[in-house]
């Protein structure tokens, strides 16, 4: 396998990047819907400059020079980076101006710009703006006395150029910023439509003078910066990870700038003072046509009252009738195996479990690993609970999980305060496996009971993420998961087990042995194929060994919601698709057809290096039949969507799939018609090889 072979990590990021803006535009979605999809791009690319455009500024400011997996150096990648994302951007802000504005105009939504104010209007901004906004403002003179300060990353600024003081004196220069505590989008009480309003910078722009003694500024410019925010860290200390967590924390506030977002009608003037103070070059600045920041369509556009009939139908989850009945939910567990599959099934079993293992008198502990909890986890409050009650409760909380370092270091504060152990993490690892444990004291002895899923514990992503989990009082399973946490918090090591399988010392040896087994078993004429659905790979070595199993004729299908470094190339048996839709792909399933008689698995890892290699991770086999024939039929209908699915073809570029005859999406077929029996799973054998149509 050479470089050429593998597609460029960032890249194919990119890629998927541009197929959520896609979603801007696709007519399915409903039209405050389709404004999330602009909000989320941007969000979406804020923390890939933060974190991945961060690290390769970084590498190149050290020297390294190495080429990466597709046979790229940090410059080159950083070049073709500032490309694509040009190119991206642009089609963003031409699909705001020239789709989406006019049609949320249609609706009777107006963003109004201050010039075609009519005066009414104006006094109502003026007085909205000395009541509300000017008390938040704080104007900053920058000058040889007042040096330039340190601006916080991702927020509006707005730069001032005001004129000299003094015929022979100099314009002078100062900034505000645009508090983040106000609504972007300020309504007012009269005008054309249903909704009319202005945006906050706009609002603030018109008065700033009011800052100045009455000033007339010269020019007022609204820009924004992005800040690396990856950094490295000392983790190898565990009564030091805390204090190392808060100095990262604080680093970010002050990291190099990566980009400068500015509007394309800036004041040079301006410019050329930003670009002085911030140290960015022309290679760093971003020029957009419209509003910086289109997060506002997210946060408070799409919220708006009175639209509901432009936005999705919204549904009410499942609850699996054996959590309806008044028994404990312990005896619906030890009934069978449970199988959940979010947000289609409701999350509530999963706060219930944790909530009745804190009030049951006969549960005698909890062990949890926590990764990424909501800001008011009802999770968290039941494990304090359980603790104050005299039980054992032991929780794992990575107090390492980007951008959630902050709420992890507090959540860790409150657990301690309540009698909770808890461990910061695994030294040198992510702990990013989703496992709950509850011991339980019954009549023929202590009995385990065990939670694992594809996703965190958190009650609000839980509503917008798809992943799957199983409840299970399986006695193999239940010994396996006292083993995995005695072996992470007692010696920071993975044991061997019978059933869980453990990274980073285990898992990706199973997945070699299980794709190894899968080419055996084609080249002896025997059934073989690979399904397996994840949120990105690009895994070089199981790249590598998907391309030998691919020349041995095995049947791959691979459902790779976002990066995807395996390029589909000369390959007819290798199928690469990626769903993005209402809600976000992240399920990690793995199905090996293992000659008729197929080995399911779920797990809360990527096939992605730091997954395998520098993460606590965990797969679980699938045993029931009835459970596996529902996995088996989700997956065969995102292998057959054709409404929000797109394909890899030859090129390594995407093309979204035809729609047929019959329109299949996977994601509502799963809201309207689940699917509960065991089925065979089938799956398209032939990918339409027409002319390739690249995004």
């Amino acid at each position: 396998m050479s470089s050429t072979d593998l597609i460029n990590r960032e890249l194919s990021w990119l890629q998927f990047n541009d197929r959520v803006l896609s979603e801007a535009v696709n007519p399915d979605n409903p039209l405050l819907e389709r404004g999330k999809f602009l909000s989320i791009t941007t969000s979406n690319l804020d923390e890939f400059f933060m974190v991945r455009v961060g690290s390769l500024v970084h590498a190149i400011e050290s020297g390294v020079e190495k080429e990466d997996a597709s046979g790229m150096t940090p410059k080159e990648q950083l070049q073709a980076i500032w490309e694509e994302v040009r190119a991206q951007v642009d089609r963003q802000y031409r699909i705001l101006r020239h789709e989406y504005l006019p049609e949320l105009a249609q609706e009777g939504i107006h963003f109004l710009k201050p010039s075609l104010l009519h005066q009414d209007q104006k006094d109502e901004l003026s007085a909205y703006y000395d009541r509300e906004i000017q008390p938040l403002l704080t104007p900053r003179a920058i000058d040889d006395r007042r040096p330039f300060p340190l601006l916080a990353p991702k927020a509006l600024h707005l730069a001032v150029l005001l004129p000299a003081q003094s015929r022979n004196g100099s314009q002078r220069f100062a900034l505000v910023s645009v508090p983040a505590t106000l609504p972007r989008y300020i309504t007012l009480s009269s005008g054309v439509g249903k909704v009319r309003g202005v945006l906050l910078e706009d609002v603030i722009s018109m008065f700033v003078s009011r800052l100045f003694g009455g000033t007339k500024p010269l020019a007022c410019v609204p820009f924004r910066i992005t800040r690396n925010a990856d950094f490295y860290y000392n983790d190898s200390n565990a009564t030091m990870l805390i204090t190392e967590m808060r100095k990262n924390l604080k680093r970010r506030r002050w990291g190099k700038v990566v980009r400068l977002e500015i509007p394309d009608h800036a004041d040079v003037r301006i410019l050329v003072k930003l670009k002085k103070y911030l140290g960015v070059t022309d290679n760093d600045i971003l020029t957009v046509h419209g509003p910086l920041n289109l997060n506002y369509f997210m946060k408070q556009i799409a919220s708006l009252p009175d639209f509901d009939h432009l936005r999705f139908k919204p549904f009410e989850a499942r609850t699996d009738a054996r959590f309806t009945e008044n028994s404990s939910i312990f005896d619906s567990i030890r009934a069978g195996d449970i199988f959940l599959h979010h947000p289609y099934d409701s999350f509530d079993p999963v706060v219930r479990f944790v909530c009745e293992a804190a009030d049951d008198p006969n549960v005698m502990a909890i062990k949890q690993t926590l990764y990424r909890v909501s800001g008011k986890s009802p999770i968290v409050a039941a494990l304090s609970r359980a603790a104050q009650q005299g039980k054992q409760v032991t929780v794992l909380i990575e107090v390492r999980a980007r951008f959630d370092e902050e709420n992890n270091i507090n959540w860790c504060q409150e657990l301690e305060k309540a009698g909770c152990h808890v461990f910061y993490g695994v030294a040198k690892l992510k702990t990013h496996s989703k496992i709950t444990l509850v011991v339980r004291k019954e009549d023929d002895g202590l009995k385990r009971y065990v939670h694992l899923a594809t996703g965190n514990y958190n009650d609000v992503t839980a509503r917008l993420y798809t992943d799957m989990g199983l409840f299970t009082c399986d006695d193999v399973i239940g010994h396996d998961a006292g083993t995995f946490f005695n072996t992470v918090t007692g010696y920071s090591e993975t044991s061997p087990m019978e059933k869980l399988i453990s990274a980073p010392n285990h898992l990706r040896k199973t997945f070699k042995q299980l794709i190894k087994q899968e080419i055996k078993n084609a080249e002896n004429g025997l059934p073989a194929a690979i399904t397996a659905k994840m949120n990105s790979l690009c895994d070089p070595k199981l790249a590598k060994l998907l391309y030998k199993a691919a020349d041995a004729g095995v049947s791959i299908h691979l459902i790779v919601r976002g990066i995807c470094t395996l390029k589909k190339g000369k390959y007819e048996n290798l199928h690469i698709r990626s769903i993005v839709g209402r809600f976000l792909e992240h399920a990690r399933v793995f199905i090996f057809e293992n000659a008729g008689d197929p080995k399911v698995f779920l797990a809360s890892a990527d096939w992605m290096p730091r997954n395998l290699d520098k993460r606590v991770e965990l797969m679980f086999p699938i045993e029931d039949d009835a459970i596996k024939g529902r996995i088996l039929s989700t997956l065969q209908d995102e292998l057959q969507d054709n409404a929000k699915a797109w394909e890899m073809k030859k090129s390594g570029k995407y093309r979204r799939v035809d729609r047929g005859d019959v329109l299949i999406n996977a994601q509502e077929l799963r809201i309207l018609s689940p699917a509960d029996s065991e089925i065979e799973l089938i799956t398209p054998e032939s990918i339409d090889k027409s002319a390739e149509e690249d995004i």
